[in-house]
């Protein structure tokens, strides 16, 4: 690491410029040696046109650096303006969002003490990719992307970030009982990775009561990786139980560019006060230290840190009479981390961190044996009060000699044939069709008539899903009943 490291840095909004200020004076004074360039983003740019709050010097300046640290930002009131951290994370591909909860007790209040647990969800996919149709006048869809290269990705960054600060354990939590293909493959994934990793112990939760023992007993669990929305729910689980959500560090991890930035927001009511903690935005720094291979360094301001801490000189966010000696401000609470770098704690569990930084490369390219053996036709039929039957009869009418009907679903459910009345039926329905003759043939030129013959007898066709098989394995979701 050399002086010509340059870093990209956004002073934000509201108390961004005071505490980034704070964390860049205990960076220099630790000898991180980073050249940094100054972005304006955020509150005045959105007032000034720039809906995403980023203009195009900005742009620039991130993706040459490649790194940006990053204070709280202020999105004005109303519509019309575009979440800036959501435009950086797609834009620049930030394929994982990396959440430290950790207690800091006696010297800051916790409910759970033991809590020190590291959440690493994917960033790009799963319900996110906000693709979302409405199909009938009574049914709505969402599609839930998974790709395999991005679990990979995914799953073994919260490997390598294991290592890079000394974890012991990854925890992947899905709903693949339910989910079978989707999240199914997340979890064989994580598998196939694991074995890589026998330095590292690792096991699987189902989402619904993982997240139910992260809010009852978090301390048990090190370093959890899952999907987007599940880790976007359990990240501020997390945050809640952890009791100290202002001295969380976040970071937005990409191929070519990552962000650091607090968890906290801009806190415009205590702004220019002096009276704010950069605590948050400090520990941020500290994964960008490691991110850019300054482990050792990135060492000596946590623990400085942490020493600070057990001194009782605490800014006014976590004062508290008993566990706290003198009530400072940024300023003095900056010096106080400056003055004790390189001493270690005595009652805190000291940090240590791994050189070499975190590389992850891309997956490679795969190829499969792919076979199409059907498709799911996806009709929008509400008449004759939604008997299943009546529509099962239209549809083998309709089908043409080389297809036939295997099973009709209504929201997953088989109902034909051989369905019960008690079932809710609604106008989305699934008409599984196979070829006549078992192990034929099919392509996408055989599909063709199928639909002009359901046209043609007066159904309602809204979308098709063809059936293949990969590698020998069936890559569709069997109707249930069927």
């Amino acid at each position: 690491m050399t002086e010509t490291t340059r870093i990209t840095v956004a002073r934000g909004d509201g108390i961004g410029p005071e505490i980034m200020e704070a964390t860049l004076r205990i960076l220099d004074a630790a000898g991180a040696g980073l050249g940094i360039d100054e972005i304006h983003i955020g509150e005045r740019m959105y007032q000034a046109g720039h809906t995403s709050g980023i203009p195009a010097d900005a742009w620039a300046t991130i993706r040459r650096n490649s790194v940006l640290l990053k204070s709280p930002i202020t999105t004005p009131q109303g519509g019309g303006y575009k979440s800036l951290n959501v435009t950086l994370r797609k834009a620049l591909n930030l394929f994982a969002n990396v959440r430290p909860t950790r207690a800091y007790t006696p010297f800051v209040a916790s409910p759970h003490p033991g809590i020190d647990l590291v959440i690493i969800r994917e960033n790009e996919e799963d319900l996110y990719a906000g693709i979302e149709h409405q199909q009938t006048a009574d049914v709505t869809q969402v599609l839930k992307l998974v790709t395999r290269s991005g679990s990979e990705r995914i799953v073994r960054y919260a490997f390598e970030y294991a290592r890079a600060y000394g974890r012991r354990r990854v925890t992947c939590m899905t709903k693949d009982n339910i989910m079978k293909i989707t999240d199914g493959l997340f979890h064989r994934v994580f598998d196939e990775v694991a074995a890589e990793y026998p330095d590292i112990a690792a096991d699987h939760q189902i989402i619904d009561i993982g997240a139910a023992r992260l809010a009852s007993q978090p301390e048990t669990f090190d370093v959890i990786v899952t999907l987007n929305l599940y880790g976007d729910i359990i990240s501020d689980i997390a945050a809640l139980v952890a009791g100290s959500v202002g001295l969380a560090g976040s970071a937005n991890i990409g191929t070519t560019t990552a962000m650091f930035e607090a968890v906290h927001g801009s806190a415009p009511d205590i702004a220019g006060k002096g009276i704010a903690n950069p605590s948050g935005l400090l520990l941020a720094a500290t994964q960008m230290l490691v991110h850019l291979g300054q482990a050792e360094r990135a060492e000596t301001i946590a623990n400085a840190w942490l020493c600070t801490l057990e001194s009782g000189l605490h800014p006014a966010d976590i004062f508290r009479s008993g566990a706290s000696r003198r009530l400072v401000g940024t300023e003095a609470f900056t010096t106080a981390v400056i003055e004790r770098l390189g001493e270690q704690p005595r009652t805190l569990a000291p940090v240590h961190y791994r050189s070499g930084g975190i590389s992850v490369a891309a997956a490679p390219a795969r190829t499969v044996d792919k076979a199409m053996v059907g498709v799911d036709v996806f009709l929008d039929w509400n008449e004759d009060g939604r008997d299943p039957n009546q529509l099962g009869r239209l549809v083998e009418a309709a089908a043409p000699p080389s297809w036939r009907l295997k099973m009709i679903t209504n929201r997953g459910v088989k109902v034909y044939p051989d369905g019960i009345p008690e079932t809710y039926c609604t106008d989305h329905w699934r008409a599984r069709c196979v070829p006549s003759e078992d192990g034929a043939a099919v392509s996408f030129d055989h599909v063709l008539p199928l639909l002009a013959a359901m046209h043609g007898h007066g159904l309602h066709v809204i979308k098709t899903e063809h059936l293949y098989t990969i590698d020998g394995r069936a890559g569709y979701s069997l109707g249930q009943g069927e």
